[in-house]
C-alpha cells in the first residue's frame, strides 16, 4: 500500500487524529499495518488540504513540508486575541474599521520576501519547549522574526459593517494567500490589521492547496470512513507519482533503473541539471534523482 490520501480535514480534527483515522480505515478495509505520515500540520481550527502519505510515499513527506501552500482566511477587525484566532482571550480592542481601499492599499507590503514574527501560540520550540506550552503557562514568550515569501495576496470578499456598502467600513475581510513554508497566517492577519490602524484576529482558515494537491484531489472524512466500511477504493488512494507532478519524470532503461536502485552514479544522460523522478520501463517510480554536471545520483529511492 503506497500512495496518498488527500483529506479535506474538517474543523475540530487535529492532524494526528487525521492520521489515526486513516490508519483505522485502512485496517478496517483489510490492508493491515501500513506506514502513514502527513505532509504538513493543519491545526484543529483550520480546514482543508492535509496530504497523508502511505508506505513509500512517506519518504516524500519532508518534500511536502517544504512545498508552498495556498490558504483562504477571514480577518475580523476590532479585537485581537492572545492566540490570534477565535478561541483566544481578547488582549486588545479598537473601534476603527478600515474600508476595502485601505486593506488593498497595504497588501503590497506583505507580498514578496518579508520578515514575519510567528505567534507565541505556535509549535516552534524555544530552548526545547513548545512556544504554546510556554505561553499557556503564563511565560512572556519572545518570538524571533523569520523570512518568508508571500507569492500572492488578494481580497476574496468583504463583510461591510453596513450591509450592501462594500466600500464602507468593514467588519471583516476574506483573503487568499499563496505562501512559502514557515508562514503563519494568524501572524499575517495580525500584521495586516495593524497596518490599517486597527487590530484583528482570524475567524476562518482553510488550506486550498498544498504543493501539487488541491481540493479537486481531496476526499471528505465521511468518504474515508465509507472506504473503511467497504466502499470502493476508487479515488481514495492516489499513486506516489501524484506527489511528484511538479518535477519532470525521467524514463530509465532496465540497466539504468538497476544501477540507480543499487546507488550507483549514472553519467552520459542528456538532461537538464536539477531534481527529477526516475521511473522504470513499467512506469513505476524508482527514485528521486538529481543531475549535477552530468552526474545522476539517487536522492531518495523507492522500494516498490
Amino acid at each position: 500500500m503506497h500512495g496518498w490520501i488527500i483529506l479535506d480535514k474538517p474543523l475540530g480534527l487535529g492532524s494526528t487524529q487525521a492520521v489515526s483515522a486513516v490508519k483505522r480505515n485502512l485496517r478496517e478495509a483489510g490492508f493491515g499495518k501500513v506506514k502513514v505520515g502527513h505532509g504538513g500540520t493543519l491545526d484543529p481550527l483550520a480546514t482543508g488540504i492535509l496530504p497523508i502519505a502511505l508506505g513509500e510515499a512517506t519518504k516524500l513527506c519532508g518534500r511536502m513540508l517544504d512545498a508552498s501552500k495556498i490558504y483562504q482566511f477571514t480577518l475580523a477587525f476590532g479585537t485581537q486575541t492572545n492566540g490570534l484566532d477565535a478561541e483566544g482571550e481578547v488582549v486588545a480592542t479598537s473601534a476603527h474599521r478600515p474600508d476595502r481601499n485601505a486593506v488593498e492599499g497595504v497588501l503590497s507590503r506583505f507580498t514578496g520576501p518579508i520578515e514575519q514574527v510567528p505567534p507565541a501560540y505556535s509549535a516552534i520550540k524555544i530552548d526545547g519547549k513548545r512556544a504554546y506550552d510556554r505561553a499557556r503557562a503564563g511565560e512572556d514568550v519572545e518570538m524571533t522574526a523569520r523570512q518568508i515569501i508571500i507569492h500572492d495576496l488578494h481580497i476574496v470578499s468583504v463583510s461591510p459593517v453596513d450591509a450592501g456598502d462594500d466600500d464602507g467600513p468593514l467588519y471583516s475581510v476574506t483573503l487568499a494567500a499563496h505562501v512559502s513554508k514557515g508562514t503563519y497566517i494568524r501572524s499575517l492577519a495580525r500584521d495586516i490589521a495593524h497596518a490599517v490602524g486597527t487590530v484583528g484576529h482570524v475567524t476562518m482558515l482553510r488550506r486550498t492547496r498544498s504543493g501539487p494537491f488541491g481540493l479537486e484531489s481531496a476526499i471528505s472524512l465521511d468518504k474515508l470512513n465509507a472506504f473503511g466500511q467497504g466502499a470502493p477504493q476508487e479515488d481514495i488512494i492516489l499513486p506516489i507519482e501524484a506527489g511528484l507532478v511538479d518535477i519532470p519524470a525521467l524514463d530509465l532503461s532496465p540497466e539504468q533503473a538497476r544501477a540507480i536502485r543499487q546507488g550507483r552514479v549514472l553519467t552520459g544522460i542528456a538532461m537538464k541539471d536539477g531534481l527529477h523522478w526516475a521511473r522504470d520501463a513499467e512506469l513505476r517510480p524508482v527514485a528521486l534523482v538529481e543531475n549535477i554536471d552530468g552526474e545522476l545520483r539517487s536522492v531518495r529511492g523507492f522500494n516498490l
